[in-house]
């Protein structure tokens, strides 16, 4: 699965309990009529993925959906659900390039000197 759309936080790296455990969140912004803020989380050598991205940026996250149970010391049970990212890819240079080969600027064409008053109207119909 993936998540599309622009940086809105990047979290710092987080060390949670006595084993060393580290994590990582993002929160990207979607770009559709009713934009969605999902927060990803990266974990253990992940985290290390998003140092090179900055709020603002788009980016294609891929995630997979992570949920587990818990039994509270009351013994009710509750549910969790995590986005964990594994990958992160800038959308930038993609969406730039597109289809469309580059335009060269203006001062690469010739003006014309040679245009009579006649081949003003050369539509064939």
């Amino acid at each position: 699965m993936e998540v599309q759309g622009r940086i809105k936080m990047v979290g710092e790296t987080e060390t949670v309990g006595s084993g060393g455990f580290k994590k990582r969140d993002i929160v990207v912004t979607t770009e559709e009529q009713y934009p969605q803020h999902i927060s990803v989380q990266f974990v253990q050598d992940k985290t290390d993925l998003l140092n090179s991205y900055k709020v603002g940026q788009q980016v294609k996250i891929s995630i997979n959906l992570r949920g587990r149970e818990w039994t509270s010391p009351q013994g009710e049970v509750k549910h969790f659900n995590t986005i964990q990212g594994w990958r992160i890819e800038a959308l930038q240079a993609e969406a730039a390039s597109g289809d469309m080969p580059p335009v060269p600027p203006t001062e690469a064409f010739e003006p014309v000197s040679d245009l009579k008053e006649d081949d003003h109207d050369d539509l064939p119909f």
